[in-house]
């Protein structure tokens, strides 16, 4: 059986994580069962070679040309540009490949109206796998989109069970053919090495006093509300400082909110980082000020780093992992009064109470491993062999 993945994307996401931990699973536990292929498009993986060569990860490049180079990043317009760009550049070569190889499936992550604008024209020996990557914005023409092509979908996955819900209730798609399939997000034995090493070369990190936030410079993250709140947050607990690990098109805007509330010596944006669970192991409190997440790796991998977590109530992931407050500490979303109201709660608790969230947590934390995935995913395709 050979599984294929599409994945494009030009700038640095959780996203592709998942995907070669997917990749990884199946490879791990299949017994070659199941061949996978990593499909490359603008030369997205190009940096992420010796990882996907230590783990054995066949690639097939649609075009030897890195057109990742030329495409505009940052920004909502911006962005659109180069999902036109891509969509140009890859669609016929995206249809020669599914005519040729003939996988038995594609599974779809990103940039997903590209293979499923081929999948309502054409007819294919392909299965395709719509991988629901995010929350979804269910849009008059996304939704039109999705009722019209999904009669020929053969799943639709989500991260969560609330976007499972959500999918199921929209009927947009056939309910059968819509699962719930946790990311692979946990990859246990290379968690452990990432842990031993000690890049840190920031003087503000530090395991009592610093605040940490994760993730892409954007209004998603909503990281212009978490240094706003930090500033009252600094009247009351002067001993701590905030980093946020990240970049994205919103880093200026929040260059400009430290100088407005005088905090350049409190809050510290340290760009993006390969590994973040030095970062975390070094830090108190992992902060999610996100105005919607599904399913929010960082909640995932700070749970696994025994953080105590404050969240918000965004859609669709947090409460359902933080199962309402019981595994970490939700705050009504982009509400200052909520946010330190629970902060303060957060930081007068007592280390018992913490360490029962944190053990409560980690049992939830089983669903996002290597194995996990592979479980249900192999159960998913099973017998369904061209």
């Amino acid at each position: 059986m050979k599984l294929y993945y599409w994945s494009p994307f030009f700038s640095n996401i959780a996203t592709e994580k998942a995907v070669i931990n997917s990749i990884e699973s199946i490879n791990k536990y299949s017994n070659n069962e199941i061949s996978t292929c990593l499909l490359e498009i603008i030369g997205e993986w190009r940096n992420q070679k010796e990882n996907i060569n230590q783990k054995k990860i066949k690639i097939k490049k649609l075009s030897n040309f890195n057109l990742i180079d030329f495409l505009p990043k940052f920004g909502f317009i911006k962005s659109r540009i180069s999902y036109f760009i891509i969509f140009l550049f890859s669609i016929m070569k995206l249809h020669r490949l599914l005519k040729s190889d003939k996988p038995d499936f594609l599974v779809i992550h990103l940039m997903t109206f590209i293979p499923l604008i081929l999948l309502s024209i054409f007819k294919y020996d392909t299965k395709f796998i719509l991988r629901i990557s995010g929350f979804p914005k269910l849009n008059f023409l996304r939704s039109f989109f999705w009722r019209i092509v999904g009669k020929k979908i053969f799943l639709v996955t989500t991260p969560t069970k609330s976007t499972l819900k959500i999918l199921i209730e929209s009927n947009i798609f056939d309910s059968v053919k819509v699962k719930y399939l946790p990311d692979p997000i946990l990859n246990i034995k290379e968690i452990q090495k990432k842990k031993k090493e000690n890049n840190i070369i920031e003087k503000e990190i530090s395991s009592k006093n610093t605040l940490i936030s994760i993730g892409r410079l954007t209004k998603q993250k909503n990281f212009r509300f978490l240094i706003k709140v930090f500033s009252e947050i600094n009247i009351l607990y002067p001993n701590l400082n905030l980093c946020i690990i990240g970049d994205g098109e919103d880093k200026q805007k929040l260059i400009d909110d430290i100088k407005k509330y005088k905090l350049q010596n409190k809050v510290f944006l340290l760009g993006y980082k390969v590994n973040i669970y030095d970062y975390l192991k070094n830090s108190r409190i992992l902060i999610l000020p996100s105005l919607w997440e599904d399913p929010g790796f960082v909640l995932i991998e700070a749970g696994y780093m025994n953080k105590t977590i404050l969240s918000s109530d965004c859609p669709n992931s947090p409460r359902e992992l933080l199962d309402n407050g019981k595994n970490g500490f939700i705050f009504k979303s982009n509400n200052s009064e909520s946010f330190l109201r629970t902060f303060k709660n957060v930081y007068d608790s007592d280390n018992k109470s913490l360490l029962l969230k944190k053990i409560s947590y980690k049992k939830k934390l089983k669903e996002f491993t290597l194995f996990n995935h592979y479980k249900i995913l192999s159960k998913l395709i099973k017998g369904y062999e061209n």
